[in-house]
């Protein structure tokens, strides 16, 4: 017997029901839910199109609604959680603490191992994926056809009808610009990750064009390299040959910038009195444990997931949110490495 929805064993979605019906997904929700006004001719037509296809009302996002628990998957290809884990923790907040259970599979940029965990996570009916990574960087979609919602978040996907979650890498340069400015620093470097990728290169096209409207040069152009304490070693000792009268370095990771304060202390350099410096992630270990501390920007990681997690019950619920990449501001953390001493 063929299935009516298009192949063997595919899953009728709500998605199916409303376009048999000709109407849209959250109204078919609501028509199955017997919730919302509408005309019952449209409650009757979309009941005939879900009898027709065989659609079976989806118990768990039914509980959802009704405040009971659930279960989703996180898919991430971020093996030392760097990322994932905050991006967890601020899901579950938003999807109720101590309400849920995530299946936490580690792809580890494997395509095939990540294909293998999304039909496992299928097998055990979760009622969505959360796809997450360590970079911003646009990633095949895992599927458009699959029979629960998807979320990316820390990173996009290459769908336009995917809803993607990631940090304003653009505004952090902005913030970290702004910062040192008002502290009165003129004469400000870059020195940051690989140029091909996305953040590093949005990171300091904020920093310049902030830069560029205050009517402050910026002391040579980027410095691109790796995202290693190493590269900030060299790359500050680089910025320091060529311009002597530095005041300021602002390093597009955390790494980066304990690095660049090794450089600085070496050349006898005081942070932040000759030389101000500033970190880019709020990885703690790292920002907590340089010399002196380092302010830094935050890409509000807990927050993504909170949004990623909203958008994950919107679409459950039967409201899927309209596609496209959708960015979460960051923010900045001051500390003596800028001269702020935290109340």
């Amino acid at each position: 017997m063929s299935n009516p929805s298009g192949g063997p064993g595919k899953a009728v979605t709500i998605r199916d029901v409303a376009a048999a019906a000709g109407v849209s997904i959250g109204t078919a929700s609501k028509a199955l839910n017997g919730r919302g006004r509408m005309r019952d001719e449209t409650r009757a037509r979309v009941t005939a199109a879900a009898g027709l296809l065989g659609f079976r009302p989806n118990t768990l996002a039914q509980g959802l609604l009704a405040g009971r628990t659930y279960t989703v998957g996180l898919v991430t290809g971020d093996s030392f959680g760097r990322f994932s884990i905050p991006v967890m923790l601020g899901a579950e907040d938003a999807l109720g603490a101590g309400q849920i259970s995530v299946f936490m599979c580690d792809t580890r940029d494997d395509p095939i191992r990540e294909r293998h965990y999304v039909q496992r996570l299928l097998a055990r009916r979760v009622e969505g994926i959360i796809v997450t990574g360590r970079r911003t960087e646009a990633r095949p979609s895992i599927g458009t056809d699959l029979p629960v919602p998807v979320v990316y978040a820390m990173t996009q996907s290459t769908e336009p009808t995917d809803i993607s979650v990631i940090p304003d890498d653009f505004g952090g340069g902005v913030l970290a610009a702004r910062h040192l400015l008002a502290t009165g620093r003129t004469r400000i470097g870059h020195v940051t990750g690989p140029e091909r990728f996305q953040a590093a290169r949005l990171r300091a096209a904020g920093l310049s064009e902030t830069l560029g409207a205050a009517g402050v040069e910026p002391a040579g152009a980027p410095l691109f390299g790796d995202w290693s304490e190493e590269w900030g070693r060299q790359g500050a000792d680089i910025l320091l040959r060529a311009r002597p009268e530095l005041d300021a370095i602002f390093c597009g990771s955390d790494q980066i910038a304990r690095g660049a304060a090794e450089t600085l202390r070496e050349r006898g350099r005081l942070i932040p009195a000759d030389v101000a410096l500033v970190g880019f992630d709020n990885w703690e270990p790292m920002a907590l444990g340089s010399r002196p501390p380092l302010t830094t920007v935050d890409m509000s990681l807990g927050e993504i997931g909170r949004v990623a997690a909203e958008h994950l019950l919107d679409a459950i619920a039967g409201s899927p949110p309209p596609g496209g990449v959708q960015t979460v501001p960051c923010d900045l953390v001051p500390r003596e490495s800028t001269g702020v001493t935290p109340g």
